[in-house]
């Protein structure tokens, strides 16, 4: 689709669910697509706690009720330890990710040019993606992912002059509902514009305090002072990651969380500086999910640029475009995808 075509479609489809958004011209050699919100409540996100468990009750075995039991022992009623609470677990067991393939859409409900998320009715995008991820799973168990645009890159600077939009909460708690009731992950994908990357995981604590919740991050969309969103590429670094990582760990190790992972797309060398300063930290796999669109042999010469000299640690991941990848060419077959070295651990479908 044009790049305004994608921009008009995502701005209306914003504006239906969300609120209001703008449009942008995105950068020549990349896809024609300028993500555009203005999602309503940009305030810090709040509810989606987790409930405690009551404690169990009930009266344990009689006493022996001996003579010389002293006035000390213990009564002839006696309550039974509490039942220790279980760990959380990810959404189809255990706490490690390395037994699963990760596959899943992104979006952004009701905008088409936003990715596969925003169209058709949810449960019926979520059982597609499960069918999908088993033919990606291989050698291990399929993870069903959904990919959902929370902070949203903008053309126009808005109120605050952020150059995003922050989807609103009910969205947010109508696809983690969705993803709990398909035992999913959740990704919360966050495009900054000018905003801050880590004040944008900050205020979607209330959601990462879930086992199920992860973060996605976009750093072609995050842009420098006097940059605009679909003018020039955006950039993180190394540093920057290790930073969210580190705060995602933070949650982890608090709320005593399964592992949680931390995807950053890149779509070229450049949008990540100083890569070898990227620390992994203790609870969060982070995945580097080469972005790149074209043809197969196209899309391989970028997954070999961008693995090379890969920081230990760090685990792969691999973006798929229904379209774009199909203008003149053919999408990836899953067999061709998996023959990718290292093999992705992410499969991600716009």
């Amino acid at each position: 689709m044009p790049a305004t075509d994608r921009a008009s479609a995502g701005q209306d489809a914003l504006r239906h669910d969300d609120g209001g958004g703008g449009s942008g011209t995105p950068p020549p050699t990349r896809r024609g697509m300028l993500s555009v919100a203005a999602a309503a409540g940009v305030g810090l996100l709040a509810g989606c706690g987790e409930e405690s468990a009551g404690s169990p009750s009930g009266a344990g075995p009689q006493g022996s009720g001996k003579a010389e039991r002293s006035p000390s022992a213990a009564p002839s009623k006696s309550s039974p330890s509490p039942t220790p609470k279980a760990r959380p677990e990810l959404p189809r067991g255990g706490r490690e990710l390395s037994r699963y393939r990760l596959v899943g859409y992104c979006g952004l409900p009701g905008a088409a040019a936003l990715g596969r998320l925003g169209i058709g009715d949810l449960d019926d995008q979520v059982r597609q993606i499960e069918k999908t991820a088993r033919a990606y799973a291989a050698d291990r168990e399929p993870q069903p992912v959904l990919e959902l645009l929370a902070t949203v890159a903008n053309s126009s600077a808005g109120p605050d002059g952020t150059y995003r939009s922050r989807t609103s909460p009910d969205t947010i708690r109508r696809f983690h509902d969705a993803a709990k009731r398909h035992r999913a992950l959740l990704l919360l994908n966050i495009q900054p514009g000018r905003a801050s990357v880590l004040g944008e995981v900050k205020a979607l604590r209330e959601w990462l305090v879930h086992p199920d919740v992860g973060i996605a991050l976009d750093p072609e969309w995050e842009m420098g002072p006097g940059e605009v969103p679909g003018n020039t590429y955006g950039h993180t670094s190394g540093k920057e990651l290790t930073d969210v990582a580190r705060y995602l760990s933070g949650i982890i190790d608090e709320h005593d969380l399964p592992q949680k992972p931390l995807v950053f797309h890149q779509v070229a060398v450049s949008v990540v500086s100083d890569q070898s300063a990227l620390r992994p930290q203790p609870g969060v796999v982070v995945i580097k999910s080469a972005d790149g669109i074209g043809s197969p042999g196209m899309k391989r010469d970028t997954w070999r640029q961008l693995v090379r000299n890969q920081p230990e640690g760090v685990r792969t991941g691999f973006k798929l475009f229904y379209e774009e990848d199909t203008e003149g060419s053919r999408l990836m077959t899953p067999e061709e995808v998996l023959a990718l070295r290292p093999r992705p651990d992410y499969v991600m479908f716009e």
